[in-house]
């Protein structure tokens, strides 16, 4: 079994019972593959991509224990420790990948320093999935993909799935 494959399955196994969690993680892997590869990714980019958006999420079960309440910063910020505990458990990650990841968690709710395409296209691939399951107005998603995407596989995603123009 890929390492993908089986960080797929332990994502499943994390969030036992959750199939809403469960559903807008493998959307947002399936969204992030798909762009990192017509994006032209390298493979190293491509696994710590795929891997990322996998893990994304995993600070939200950390944050309602720990506070009571989730939200996007406090995903943020519970969510690396849970992260590098998991990759590490599975093995087959470098510590340069691991702290890659982390990194990708700790920030995939902040938007103003978006400079690196692995982060990017996370970015796109969260929203892609949210502005649907939040059932976001069309000038929403506008406003969104006009301010934050810049990928053009993602734009064509966004346009396509809600039948907006270019």
């Amino acid at each position: 079994m890929n390492k993908i494959h089986e960080l797929s399955l332990a994502m499943v196994s994390y969030n036992y019972g959750d199939p809403k969690r469960i559903q807008h993680t493998t959307k947002v892997h399936a969204y992030a593959a798909v762009i990192g590869i017509q994006e032209g990714l390298d493979e190293g980019t491509q696994f710590v991509l795929e891997s990322a958006a996998l893990v994304h999420d995993i600070g939200i079960r950390a944050s309602e224990k720990k506070y009571g309440h989730q939200n996007g910063k406090l995903q943020e910020q519970e969510g690396p420790a849970v992260a590098k505990n998991l990759l590490n458990r599975l093995g087959g990650y470098t510590e340069q990948q691991i702290d890659r990841i982390c990194w990708l968690i700790a920030h995939h709710h902040t938007y103003n320093v978006c400079d690196d395409i692995d982060y990017q296209i996370l970015i796109e691939a969260d929203f892609i999935v949210n502005l649907y399951e939040d059932n976001e107005s069309l000038d929403a998603v506008r406003r969104v993909r006009d301010k934050l995407f810049k990928t053009e596989c993602g734009k064509k995603i966004l346009n396509d799935m809600f039948g907006l123009e270019c």
